[in-house]
């Protein structure tokens, strides 16, 4: 299995997850982050350093989440946007935080 990266991203573009990916496996879409499949090792440390909770292990993704899996698939394929540090987050990245956390 794989981690994913859920519609939580959106509007946010934290990188706290990419700082502890040992494998790189990160890439940019214009709204968020996504994890290439085929390259993450599932060892699962990412998923606590997100702020906003966007990211599941793929046998964990919370009901209504399942679109993930393939929105990352899709989202790697032919991306040259791979990310490895990190960066600040959008503009909207805080109100999206607090909307998620209320």
């Amino acid at each position: 299995m794989t981690y994913v990266v859920t519609d939580n991203c959106v509007k946010c573009k934290f990188t706290d997850c990419v700082a502890v990916c040992p494998v790189d496996c990160f890439y940019e879409v214009d709204s968020q982050l996504v994890i290439h499949p085929e390259e993450c090792i599932d060892c699962g440390a990412c998923e606590p350093e997100c702020p906003v909770e966007a990211i599941y292990e793929e046998v964990d993704l919370p009901e209504g989440k399942e679109s993930a899996i393939e929105f990352n698939r899709i989202s790697t394929e032919d991306n040259d946007r791979n990310i490895t540090e990190t960066r600040e987050p959008l503009p909207t990245a805080d109100a999206r935080y607090r909307e998620l956390s209320s």
